[in-house]
């Protein structure tokens, strides 16, 4: 049976639509980010018909999991040091790394008036637990970990810190009560959310995120092209309006 023209042009177009949707990045993302990486991969599978699936955790956790060969394309940092290392390892396609967000680290409780604006709150030590992320494995964590030391009171309060695997779990003690207070990212708060510190940034080091191509991505245009879009205006602006400085 002979097709027309018409109807061959059709087929065609039909099988590209399904071919292109068909497209999957696996993109590993640092915990802060989570949330903010899940409406700019909404956004960009409505416009280009990619699909953007998500593995979340601490920068550290991701990291041993992109080593032990976990077929990630994409890895999205709460720092730069790590993208930078799996260059050097040669486990992410070189040139590739770029910074996407500055995220803001804050101290927050989720009873209102409980965090002055100052941090002072740390001093008066008027609280049973303070929650931070293991400065181990997350950014977060050992920003949290540098303010305290800065401040002289990181070994006094090792015996109230309660201490999560990355900055989702951490929020999640606070918001629970687990913890009265404790160090998350800026954009985990709601506006108007219980009573927080914006830590300033000179206190601790720059919470520079970036992103890089790695290897398993190094010749998929779908992986590329996410990379891409993270710089690209409308995502500066979700990225912006979500809480963090851009670079």
């Amino acid at each position: 049976m002979r097709l027309s023209r018409r109807s061959l042009l059709l087929c065609c177009l039909l099988w590209s639509g399904i071919a292109t949707a068909a497209e999957t990045v696996r993109v590993a993302v640092a915990a802060n980010f989570h949330p903010t990486a899940q409406q700019l991969a909404q956004r960009f599978e409505a416009e280009q018909g990619i699909k953007v699936e998500l593995s979340s955790g601490s920068t550290g956790k991701l990291y041993a999991q992109i080593k032990q060969g976990a077929p990630f394309e994409l890895l999205l940092s709460a720092d730069d040091e790590t993208p930078e290392r799996l260059l050097r390892e040669g486990n992410a396609v070189s040139g590739s790394a770029r910074v996407y967000a500055v995220g803001r680290l804050v101290l927050w409780s989720a009873k209102p008036g409980l965090v002055d604006p100052a941090g002072e709150v740390l001093k008066r030590g008027a609280f049973n637990k303070l929650a931070m992320a293991n400065p181990k494995t997350a950014p977060y964590g050992a920003a949290a970990e540098a303010v305290l030391a800065g401040m002289g009171l990181l070994d006094g309060l090792r015996p109230r810190l309660v201490v999560g695997e990355n900055v989702a779990q951490t929020q999640q003690f606070i918001a629970s009560g687990n913890a009265e207070l404790g160090f998350i990212a800026r954009s985990q708060v709601s506006a108007g959310s219980g009573s927080l510190w914006l830590v300033p940034a000179e206190r601790h080091t720059p919470l520079r995120q970036a992103a890089v191509l790695l290897r398993p991505g190094r010749d998929k245009a779908a992986a590329r092209r996410f990379l891409d879009y993270l710089v690209q205006e409308p995502a500066r602006r979700l990225i912006a309006a979500a809480g963090y400085d851009l670079p």
